[in-house]
């Protein structure tokens, strides 16, 4: 196991310097992350949910968002009906209400369960329009982003064994022909 997690160090720090030369962080954008800590060993989504793995994950995007002011936001499970986990001063910030419900590794899953244990002063929340997403294992972030999301490509393909989707929102273009963007 202690391969597999420095194997996993590597990819998810090879991931953010992609999101880094990719100026995919800006400050003050709220940023979503979901992952399957299943899916990152190579198992089935919510069947072998690991904390290791978490803390890492956890550990490596909090130090990107202090780095570059970014709100992080953290997706759980469909068990809670996919709530998201952040800082009580980011969902005021949002006007996001908080939930009832404490996320741990099977409703809600470790990731959430992890964040929820180390932010500083945290909440759930039922929905946020996120600005930009990471998706580690298709744990389908898609309904926490802002309209309209876009793909962005990154040379790191995966964290583990998970597929990595990775996306920024632009504003939506209205008019017609006349209009100018």
């Amino acid at each position: 196991m202690r391969e597999e997690l420095v194997r996993l160090k590597n990819d998810i720090d090879t991931l953010i310097a992609n999101l880094e030369s990719n100026d995919f962080f800006t400050p003050g954008d709220d940023l979503i992350i979901g992952s399957s800590t299943s899916e990152v060993l190579g198992h089935h989504i919510g069947k072998n949910s690991s904390i290791e793995v978490a803390e890492i994950l956890f550990e490596a995007f909090l130090e990107a968002a202090e780095k570059h002011d970014v709100n992080l936001m953290f997706q759980g499970c469909e068990h809670i009906n996919r709530a998201v986990t952040m800082e009580y001063e980011t969902a005021q910030s949002k006007g996001c209400r908080p939930v009832n419900v404490i996320p741990h590794s099977q409703a809600g899953g470790s990731l959430s369960e992890y964040a929820y244990k180390h932010l500083r002063h945290p909440v759930v929340v039922e929905y946020v329009e996120a600005d930009k997403g990471v998706d580690i294992g298709q744990t389908l972030i898609g309904m926490h982003l802002r309209h309209v999301a876009v793909p962005l490509r990154t040379e790191q393909k995966q964290v583990g064994n998970a597929n990595v989707t990775v996306a920024f929102t632009r504003p939506k273009l209205i008019g017609g022909p006349r209009a100018r963007y």
